[in-house]
Formats: structure tokens, sequence, C-alpha cells
């Protein structure tokens, strides 16, 4: 039989099924204070080191680009600050840049281009060529559950902005004479106004861009995308690389002989 001897005392008078019922509710009240009484700041590792909150984000950060924190479908309440500063600094800037640099350094150590027309390279599209930073500064940078029918709308109005670190390779990518693959999860009623937006920020003259179609949306983001690619090297090319921000977009086979990914902690795509 439980006791509560607190509880007791006060139902002393009641019957024991109430009294039983009291210790519950007692510690129902107890329970919420509990948790508010959590905090990141008060937390310690099993080592015994003390955790700020600036660590613990930093922490998530990282191992969500490492990663092993995955299909996250909100970035934690207490990172949100955190996150939204990271992508607006110029640290995020500098780790993006770090990845196109060994992309440039890849192709010009380790890449022996035929130029025959089929060497090839693939970009993913949003937070790869294009910015949704403004989009997500308005949705907690991905503190919020996204709506793809709000992203859709923000979409439509074609007002992206260029990554420069990626338009840099992009257009060095293409002085090279590599033919340029873009492969998008954006759906194909967005064809027309995204074509507009690259072009816009100083976007063209790729080989071809492929957008998801109603098939495709029955299957994963990784499972188009893989069979893209399979498409793609039945058609002859060589796939010297792919850049992308979510790991769907580089794993799979046919795989490329290199991939990079970009920083992209504000959501998750499977």
């Amino acid at each position: 039989m439980l006791r509560c001897p607190f509880i007791m005392h006060f139902c002393q008078e009641k019957k024991m099924g109430k009294a039983l019922w009291c210790c519950l509710v007692f510690a129902c009240l107890l329970i919420p204070l509990a948790v508010a009484d959590w905090n990141i700041l008060k937390q310690q590792t099993h080592d015994g080191l003390k955790i700020s909150l600036k660590n613990y984000c930093e922490s998530w950060r990282m191992n969500v680009e490492l990663h092993n924190i995955r299909e996250f479908q909100v970035v934690p309440e207490e990172c949100i600050e955190y996150i939204g500063k990271y992508v607006k600094s110029t640290q995020y800037k500098v780790d993006s840049q770090r990845a196109t640099d060994e992309c440039l350094v890849y192709l010009s150590t380790s890449c022996n281009l035929k130029k025959d027309g089929l060497d090839a390279w693939i970009f993913d599209v949003d937070d790869t060529l294009l910015s949704t930073v403004p989009y997500y500064k308005n949705n907690l940078y991905g503190g919020k559950k996204l709506n793809v029918t709000s992203l859709e709308e923000w979409m439509s109005k074609g007002n992206a902005p260029a990554l420069d670190h990626s338009l840099k390779l992009y257009n060095e990518l293409k002085s090279r004479g590599v033919q340029i693959i873009l492969v998008t999860a954006r759906k194909e009623h967005l064809r027309s106004v995204t074509i507009d937006n690259l072009v816009k920020v100083g976007y063209y003259g790729w080989t071809k861009i492929v957008f998801r179609d109603p098939a495709d949306e029955l299957i994963s983001v990784q499972q188009y995308k893989t069979d893209v690619r399979r498409q793609i090297v039945n058609y002859g090319y060589r796939i010297w690389g792919i850049l992308g921000d979510q790991y769907s977009s580089i794993e799979g086979t046919p795989s490329p002989k290199r991939a990079f990914k970009l920083p992209n902690p504000m959501y998750y795509v499977a």
C-alpha cells in the first residue's frame, strides 16, 4: 500500500481510498515544480564539467553537422537565439566558405577532368545556392515546426539571396567546362519562379535542373535524389562532386567521387 505521511496526516479522517487519491494529487502538483527547476545552466557532464547554454547549443549544432543528431523537427527552444545568431554570423560564412574552398582544392588536385562534356557536378538549391535564412528568420530559425505551405509561398516570391561562396564555386566549375546539374527537392510547380530567382542572383548556364514531380513526393528526399543520380550516371556523366546542406542530398548510391556538406542547423530533411 502506498504511504505518504504528510498527506496521510492531512487526510487522517478520510477513508484509505481517499488518502491514496490525496497522495496522487500531491505528487502531480510536485512534478511541474521539478520540471520547472530543470535548467541547462545547472547541468553537468559525467566528468563533472559545468555546461553553459552556449556550450550546450554549440554541441547540439556540431552534432547535427556530424549527423549524430537526426530527424529533429525543431531546434531546441533554449537554442533558438544561438542558432539565429550563428546563421547570421561571420562564423557561418567562414564555415561555408571553407567547405567550398575544399571543393576547389579537390577540383584542382584530384579531378582528372576529361573535358568531353561528361564531367559533372551536382548542386542542391536551398541553402546551397539560395539562402532560406530570411524565411527562417521569421520562423524562429527552425524553432517553429515547418509549415510547407508557408515556405512555398515564400519561395514563390523569388527573393531568396545567393550564397556568395557557392556562387564563386559555381562559376569556377563552369569556367572549367564542368557540366552543372541542379537537383532540388522543390516541387515542379515552383520551377519557373526558382529559375527566375537563380538567374536574378547570378546563377545561369547549368546543364540540367531537376525538380520533384508529384510521383516523387511519395518517396523520401534521399531516395528521390539517389534515383536522379542513377539517371545521370546512366546518361554517361561522371559525377566528380556534390555540394549540399543535407545528408539526404549527398548519401546513397550511386555516390559521387566526393561529397561536400554546407552547415545548416535550422532543419533536417531525410
